[in-house]
């Protein structure tokens, strides 16, 4: 099995409460840090950090506390991050991608959490299976890691 070789990863595993989402969004953070992202590529990230375990926390597991896993892999000047849980699933992954879509008009939610990770990231993969949980996938280049690497290099 050839496993890929990153140039540094993290993994966190939390219980889905909604007290650990800080510390989720904080400890990504501080990972990324050694990328020397400008502090709006570190808020994109702590945002969309924040947006994902809390989806998981209200949608994939409702009531009961489960373990949210998110693994942080820094590659040149991106960091990949994965979260996911072992929740219920999402029934129909396009129609959670679209603006303003929730399942828990309850909650005075705002259904915006997928668009808010699609804007703030450069890439958003979603795998999802009914029953056995989702896989969140996103990537953000760090736009002043490369011009620090350039900077460097002249």
């Amino acid at each position: 099995m050839n496993k890929k070789k990153y140039d540094n990863e993290m993994k966190l595993e939390i219980m889905s409460k909604s007290s650990n989402e800080a510390f989720a969004r904080i400890t990504v953070s501080a990972f990324a840090s050694q990328l020397d992202p400008t502090i709006e590529e570190l808020s994109d990230i702590k945002t969309a950090v924040s947006e994902i375990v809390t989806n998981s926390i209200i949608h994939a597991y409702d009531t009961s506390d489960e373990i949210i896993k998110i693994h942080s892999m820094i590659e040149d000047n991106s960091i990949t991050i994965e979260i996911s849980d072992t929740g219920k699933g999402i029934e129909d992954i396009e129609l959670a991608r679209k603006p303003l879509y929730t399942t828990k008009a309850e909650l005075e939610r705002s259904g915006m959490g997928f668009t808010i990770v699609e804007t703030f990231m450069d890439e958003l993969k979603i795998e999802s299976i009914l029953g056995l949980g989702t896989k969140i996938t996103m990537k953000k280049i760090i736009h002043n890691c490369e011009e620090n690497n350039l900077e460097s290099e002249s």
